[in-house]
């Protein structure tokens, strides 16, 4: 499909993506590293062990081929002659193929760490069709593996025959050497070799392993459109997140609003801002505010307050100042404890008034804020400031 070419896949691959190919064993890999760092332990295995190698091979072929005639013609003495002249190669070559192995493993880990997985031994029945298969063959990467074993053999084979070349007059005196000398001087041929071999696999290794990061990351990129819904997928839908944050509004809106009847009065600018009050002495260090809003919220927390009997009490300047400085659920600002005594104060006279009857109290009309906490006030002041700054 057009989505999915290489062309259009122009974006680098995210974390998230990066991070799901690993967990599927998707990981850049050096076949080359793993052959060049076993190589080079093989090498210096051989410099510090080569001598006690060959000399182990010596005595399980000595041991193995030196046998009394009448044992010839025991097939059960061969057989023990056999199995004892394994255990000894197997003994004697244990080091060495032990930490071949643990570099074998190790290797790899120095392009992408450490991976355990296994998805990636799940059956994929995609690859058994012929068809992909020959696609693979005869893609560009199936050329570019091609150039890089053909490569490598060229590499690899002209540095050992050059080896071989130099060292020819001293293999061929080997025969006629005393089997001692022989030995080290077999041994020193053999690290020489696999050195050199150790050298031109240097060279693969410097052009493949950066190769390999490339190409992972090249196959894990990203189109535009993947990106986007990748982003919609871990931080959410725009659109989805707005409408979610809408109706969280609603649900603490409608929660607010059932706390309106319980409050023991609605302070009002008288429209713009509304906040509701409520204090229960002995349980309460100050009166707290279950409700508040402008505008239309500010005119339905009235509406409720008037149909459930809440008093209401018109104070623009502690209206606005609770608005301002008093979070919901919590209790008012220490500053404006006076200023909503003298609300509760009236408030109770008023309680009283409606159960024993006489003259109704004066509902307050000139109740003080400190300046700093209107912000009226404060705008005013800072319009001022401006303007003498103006001037000046």
């Amino acid at each position: 499909m057009a989505e999915d070419s290489d062309l259009e896949r122009t974006e680098p691959a995210s974390q998230k993506r990066l991070d799901e190919a690993r967990a599927k064993g998707q990981i850049p890999r050096s076949p080359e590293l793993a052959t060049f760092a076993v190589l080079l332990a093989g090498a210096g295995l051989i410099l510090s062990l080569g001598t006690g190698l060959v000399q182990t091979l010596r005595e399980v072929m000595t041991r193995g081929l030196t046998l009394e005639r009448n044992e010839a013609f025991r097939t059960a003495a061969m057989t023990e002659r056999l199995r004892e002249a394994g255990e000894q190669a197997l003994f004697g070559f244990a080091p060495y193929l032990a930490v071949l192995m643990l570099v074998a493993i190790l290797a790899p880990m120095l392009v992408s760490g450490w991976v355990f997985t296994f998805e990636a031994l799940a059956p994929q029945f995609k690859r058994l069709n012929p068809a992909a298969g020959l696609a693979r063959i005869f893609s560009v990467r199936g050329l570019i593996e091609l150039g890089k074993a053909l490569a490598k053999s060229l590499v690899v084979g002209g540095v050992a025959t050059l080896v071989v070349m130099n060292e020819l007059d001293v293999i061929l005196g080997l025969a006629a050497e005393p089997s001692e000398v022989a030995i080290g001087h077999l041994g020193r041929l053999l690290a020489v070799t696999f050195l050199a071999v150790v050298g031109g696999m240097a060279l693969v290794v410097a052009v493949d392993v950066p190769f390999q990061i490339w190409d992972h990351q090249r196959q894990l990129r990203m189109t535009k459109e993947e990106v986007r819904q990748e982003y919609k997928e871990t931080e959410g839908d725009p659109q989805l997140k707005a409408r979610i944050r809408q109706i969280q509004r609603e649900q603490a809106r409608r929660r607010m609003m059932a706390e309106v009847p319980k409050a023991d009065v609605v302070v009002t600018n008288p429209t713009h801002f509304a906040v509701a009050l409520r204090y229960r002495e002995g349980s309460m260090g100050a009166p707290l505010v279950v409700a508040k809003g402008a505008d239309q919220v500010a005119e339905r927390i009235i509406e409720i307050a008037r149909a459930n009997a809440v008093p209401t009490l018109r104070s623009p300047p502690l209206a606005r100042a609770l608005h301002a400085h008093a979070e919901l659920g919590r209790e008012i600002p220490a500053a404006l404890y006076l200023a909503v005594a003298e609300v509760l104060a009236y408030v109770y006279q008023l309680s009283r008034h409606q159960l024993a009857g006489g003259e109704p109290p004066v509902a307050p009309t000139d109740i003080q804020v400190p300046p700093e906490f209107d912000p009226a006030i404060a705008a005013d002041q800072a319009a001022a400031m401006v303007a003498v700054e103006e001037v000046r």
